[in-house]
């Protein structure tokens, strides 16, 4: 039987997600300084025109790395309503993650670490770190209307707190991972945020 042609867009997504690998394993490899949209071409089999056409320029290229290494970070979260329930999965999954990072995650941690030196970072991961800041305010706004997590708490404060603590630890499993036992971890705080948000009739896991 012949094989069936590839439409245009499938062309068009099975192109942008090898450049997307490609990128991601050359900041791993180099470092973001050092990538071009020609060395991610080349790595990917791909003219500079081609990858110029998909992406328009480095900024807009590391900004769809970012988009898509970060979207579905934490499988599962999709069936849960919004609340405490789904707060803590997603905490737990996202260190569970870090257990297993591959290159796009790895190279979206090492952006991460150096967009406060880099202007053309530092706007896509201020938007990145707000868009991740403003899903647990819904989680945490939700466990408060739902009683499950303490009214005296201000989602606007957990939120930045979660997003510190994840990151960070993301960071040093990058840094040193047999010092970054995120099975252990992932248990450990969890629980510890389970303590610091539920109420009291939402102690028990």
């Amino acid at each position: 039987m012949p094989t069936p042609r590839r439409t245009q867009k499938q062309r068009r997504d099975q192109a942008e997600a090898a450049l997307l690998a490609a990128a991601a394993e050359l900041v791993v490899e180099q470092g973001v300084r050092s990538l071009t949209l020609a060395r991610v071409g080349e790595r990917a089999g791909y003219s500079r025109g081609i990858i110029a056409h998909h992406f328009g320029s480095k900024q807009a290229l590391l900004e769809l790395l970012a988009r898509t290494a970060q979207a579905g970070f934490v499988p599962g979260l999709a069936d849960l309503p919004p609340g405490l329930d789904r707060l803590l999965r997603l905490i737990d999954g996202y260190i569970g993650e870090l257990g297993q990072v591959g290159a796009a995650r790895h190279a979206f941690l090492l952006l991460w670490a150096e967009a406060p030196t880099m202007p053309e970072l530092a706007p896509i991961f201020r938007e990145r770190d707000e868009s991740f800041r403003a899903d647990l305010r819904v989680e945490v706004a939700a466990g408060i209307a739902d009683g499950t997590i303490r009214d005296d708490l201000a989602p606007e404060e957990v939120a930045p707190a979660i997003v510190g603590q994840l990151r960070g630890i993301g960071l040093q499993r990058l840094l040193d991972p047999p010092a970054v036992d995120t099975e252990r971890l992932r248990r450990s705080v969890t629980e510890q945020w389970r303590r610091a948000l539920a109420t009291p009739s939402a102690r028990q896991p």
